[in-house]
């Protein structure tokens, strides 16, 4: 397994190590999953994130190059602010769900799912070999997200970017951060309002620790992907290669938002274009359990009368709601709030009931 640059610091702080995607990471410390939800929910949590990648296209043709592999309009974006996109096979399915940010009008950067690196990076170059220079610069890039309601609070003493002037989606470029250099994007996965502050791979120790004693000064601590999985569930964020993979399109996705069939081309545009105009079939629904059971994984779904419908994409319990909740594709018409399916818990069958939107929104609990 590959290991990032925070490996010795997690097993100094007591992490249950897994392998996850063929990186060794912490799914939790010593307190536990649930311990670690409840303190990015109520003040900070800081995780390493250091297995993304982050490739950057550079020259006068970057824009333009980067486009054509993104359904969302790279156009509305000024320097120093981000999006959230995906890119697309002809056919429509998801590659990958990626953040573009821009640098400057000749200088995009693009974070990608690190099970998707190698991918990624040869649909990149395939793609725009000869418009742009592309440089992959994961394995020498430190990243680190600070989430919670407290993370300004407890990260502007360590910096001089001035983050009450960071806007949701913005990246502050060539800061200083416990000492070193950073750049600053108002960007996450749990939400949380936070940030994820960019590093060399080799200051990524040094900064890892100076942000966990921020954290615990504000009642935060270093948070493993167990957490993390619960907090993006709960915010319904989707994860690749569990809710989001080739054959799923964004359209059926419920990310129809990052899609922009009346701008510039891209590729997949025409397929999705199509798919629109013959109607979604299937979408993926969100939905609460009504009995004793935690959907997990690739459990079935069925009608109350044991009609197929689909199956669980992610499950699992959502501290902060007090439910267990799950994601999964079933058939339009079922993709109602409200409806009432039935989850497959190996072989004991489990209400549950479909809702919209996302189970926890951010200052509305």
């Amino acid at each position: 397994m590959r290991q990032t640059p925070l490996y010795d610091a997690h097993v100094r702080l007591g992490a249950r190590m897994v392998d996850f995607g063929g990186w060794s990471m912490p799914v939790s410390y010593g307190t536990g999953i649930l311990d670690e939800h409840r303190a990015t929910r109520a003040a900070v949590g800081v995780f390493d994130v250091c297995h993304m990648g982050e490739v950057h296209f550079r020259g006068p043709r970057a824009g333009e190059a980067l486009q054509r592999l993104v359904t969302n309009d790279l156009g509305k974006l000024t320097d120093g602010r981000a999006l959230y996109t995906v890119a697309c096979l002809e056919t429509g399915g998801i590659v990958d769900d990626l953040i573009v940010y821009r640098i400057s009008g000749t200088h995009y950067l693009v974070v990608v799912n690190a099970a998707n690196h190698d991918k990624d990076l040869d649909w990149f170059v395939q793609h725009a070999r000869g418009a742009c220079e592309l440089d992959d610069a994961s394995d020498g890039t430190g990243l680190i997200a600070f989430q919670g309601p407290a993370a300004e609070r407890a990260l502007q003493p360590l910096t001089d970017a001035p983050l009450d002037r960071l806007s949701r989606f913005s990246l502050a470029s060539d800061c200083r951060t416990a000492g070193l250099r950073t750049s600053i994007a108002r960007t996450g996965y749990t939400g949380e309002d936070g940030f994820e502050i960019f590093c060399a791979a080799g200051d990524a120790p040094a900064l890892w620790d100076r942000l966990v004693e921020a954290a615990a000064r504000v009642g935060g601590k270093p948070v493993g992907l167990g957490a993390r999985d619960t907090l993006r569930m709960e915010a319904r964020l989707p994860l690749y290669g569990q809710d989001l993979d080739e054959t799923t399109t964004p359209l059926e996705a419920g990310l129809g938002w990052v899609v922009k069939l009346d701008g510039a081309p891209f590729i997949g545009r025409e397929a999705l274009q199509a798919q629109k105009r013959a109607g979604v079939t299937r979408k993926l629904a969100g939905f609460v359990m009504l009995g004793r059971g935690v959907a997990r994984h690739d459990y079935p779904i069925e009608t109350p009368d044991g009609a197929p419908l689909g199956t669980t994409t992610s499950g699992g319990p959502a501290p902060t709601v007090g439910k267990n909740i799950g994601l999964g594709y079933v058939p339009v018409a079922y993709d109602v709030a409200g409806t009432r399916v039935v989850v497959d818990c190996r072989g004991k069958r489990v209400d549950a009931e479909i809702v919209a939107g996302p189970f926890y929104k951010r200052g509305k609990q």
